[in-house]
């Protein structure tokens, strides 16, 4: 990626969206979102094929409409946020398999525990607001395993249901503006 014809991109926080969904008692699920968050996108054309991509969250900002299951989730049982108070993302790959579509694939960390994972990316488009800034638009999704990040909490009920599924299910709906 040539330098001199970098395009660098920041988050709209006002405009963008980091959730997640669990599945609780395997019979409904749980949405979470992360209210702070900071993410980057550096291209060096414009349909963002081989785009560098940086994201980080801030644990305790971590929201899931109940304030004492927010707690847990920031504890030592799950995310640790004391010790650990950033999940963040690198790409090492981005490529166009479609019509605005694409496959996202980074260094995912949580607690320090770092793995590969993989993301599909729908390309919304590329548009100049009406205070002339040009925004472009991207959701993300995929899934990943809970345990692999060092978030191993379990329990079981009486009955043998487990009460948080180790599969989490990502969403960002996420918009860049042009720098």
């Amino acid at each position: 990626m040539s330098t001199d014809t970098l395009t660098k991109w920041t988050i709209d926080t006002a405009h963008s969206e980091i959730t997640f969904k669990v599945k609780h008692l395997v019979i409904s699920t749980v949405t979470g979102k992360f209210k702070e968050f900071d993410a980057t996108v550096e291209t060096d054309n414009d349909d963002f094929e081989d785009a560098k991509i940086t994201f980080e969250t801030s644990i305790d900002s971590i929201e899931t409409g109940n304030e004492d299951r927010d707690n847990h989730l920031k504890s030592d049982d799950f995310f640790n946020a004391s010790e650990y108070p950033k999940m963040k993302f690198e790409s090492t790959s981005f490529k166009k398999t479609g019509d605005g579509e694409y496959k996202l694939i980074g260094d995912l960390t949580i607690r320090d525990h770092i793995k590969q994972v993989e993301l599909d990316a729908e390309y919304g488009g590329t548009v100049v607001d009406p205070y002339g800034n040009t925004k472009a638009g991207f959701e993300v999704t995929g899934k990943i395993n809970r345990k692999e990040f060092g978030l191993t909490w379990s329990a079981v009920t009486e009955a043998g249901s487990v009460v948080v599924s180790d599969e989490v299910k990502l969403n960002l709906n996420v918009q860049f503006t042009k720098n």
